[in-house]
């Protein structure tokens, strides 16, 4: 339940076709809970239902990022435009090419129309729209400065995806060439060694350890490979669905992260710039801090930051200057603690705020740039390691029966 006290609805995209008091035939789309709620909606209308039918479950992840902040960015540019609000989410919603999203910002629309606050009307959308597009936009509205404040929002919004891209991108790519190098092995290990042990067979010679090694381990791996490999995948079905989300078990994957050498850096700058640039916009925008901490916290991903940021806002309340409640987390670097005891010295909090995330932005970057840079030719070495191992293993004892009928 977000703040505003609007609970996430189950909802889902209905088509309906009516017939009008003339007798004419109108259609359209409309996304409800259930198909009462469109009936009423349609009599109320002074239209006769004839069918609905419903074309899709509206889940939290069918709400793309990037519609989010294409509307939020193309709003601002309106606004500054000079086209009232209401004008401006009517000709937007119209303009979406996919029917949920023109629902929902013709809902809005109308919600508006009949005087309601927009940020009231997103906060009624809560898998939609994220708690911190109403809070900014409430600045906004409170301020007069609408149009600013969904600027801002949509360049903070697409900053910190472009982040989280580089970051998923840069750890992904170890995952791919690791996954790679495995199936090559397995592939050798069970297609291609047996029919070499055929050859070897004939011999009737001892073959060196290191081939007798690795044809053992074939044998192994085609015998009970099978159960293996189902014990591993029912292993992993049976975390994801019972154990993964769970919290706990989720705290411990990301301190995995924060533990390993080559991720450890890289999560923990994306996790700061992320943190420091939303308490920046927040504080430019004119929120308070309590409010600030809280935006900052559902921003972030890692459960860790979560908790650290929970409870900086807890001494926050309690009246403990900002810099002092940041030395008590071991998470964020001893220069946040001091630019940000300046920032509230000299009054230009959300200037410092903004340089730290621009320094920690571009040091996630980097790393994000660099990492896969660094790691391929480690990730080459090893395959090379692995794979040259296998084919000299194989090969090796052609290369004894060679020396020996010398």
């Amino acid at each position: 339940m977000s703040e505003n006290g609007a609970v996430s609805k189950k909802w889902r995209l209905y088509q309906w076709l009516a017939v009008d008091t003339l007798g004419s035939i109108q259609q359209g789309n409309c996304i409800e809970i259930n198909k009462d709620n469109i009936y009423q909606q349609l009599f109320a209308a002074g239209l006769q239902p004839v069918s609905i039918r419903m074309k899709q479950r509206l889940r939290r992840q069918f709400w793309k990022n990037q519609e989010r902040v294409a509307f939020v960015r193309q709003l601002a540019t309106l606004l500054q435009a000079g086209l009232p609000l209401m004008n401006s989410l009517t000709l937007l919603g119209n303009e979406h090419t996919k029917a949920a999203w023109n629902c929902v910002l013709l809902n809005i629309a109308k919600g508006v129309c009949e005087g309601k606050p927009l940020s009231e009307m997103l906060g009624q959308y809560p898998d939609t729209f994220p708690d911190i597009y109403r809070q900014i936009i409430s600045i906004g509205e409170l301020t007069g400065q609408l149009d600013k404040c969904c600027l801002q929002l949509a360049i903070q919004q697409e900053q910190q995806a472009e982040l989280r891209n580089k970051v998923k991108k840069a750890l992904r790519y170890p995952l791919i060439v690791s996954a790679i190098a495995t199936i090559v092995t397995l592939l050798m290990l069970t297609l291609v060694l047996p029919e070499f042990a055929k050859i070897y067979a004939s011999f009737d010679a001892k073959l060196p350890w290191f081939t007798q090694m690795l044809i053992n381990t074939s044998e192994t791996l085609i015998t009970t490979g099978p159960w293996i490999a189902g014990a591993l995948l029912l292993g992993c079905f049976g975390y994801l669905q019972k154990m993964h989300p769970h919290t706990r078990w989720k705290l411990r994957e990301q301190k995995l992260l924060l533990w390993l050498p080559l991720t450890s850096r890289l999560v923990t700058d994306s996790c700061l710039g992320q943190i420091f640039q939303t308490l920046a916009m927040t504080q430019q925008a004119g929120m308070t801090l309590i409010a600030g901490l809280a935006a900052s916290s559902a921003s972030v991903s890692n459960l860790h930051f979560q908790v650290a940021l929970n409870q900086i806002r807890e001494q926050i309340m309690q009246g403990i200057p900002l810099h002092k409640a940041f030395v008590q987390s071991p998470l964020f670097p001893t220069l946040c603690h001091q630019l940000i005891k300046i920032g509230e010295e000299s009054g230009s909090l959300d200037e410092l705020l903004q340089k730290l995330a621009h320094l920690h932005n571009h040091k996630a970057n980097s790393l994000a740039d660099t990492l896969s840079q660094t790691i391929e030719p480690v990730l080459m070495a090893v395959m090379g390691i692995i794979v040259g191992g296998l084919v000299i293993a194989m090969y090796l004892p052609i290369f004894q029966l060679g020396s020996v009928m010398g």
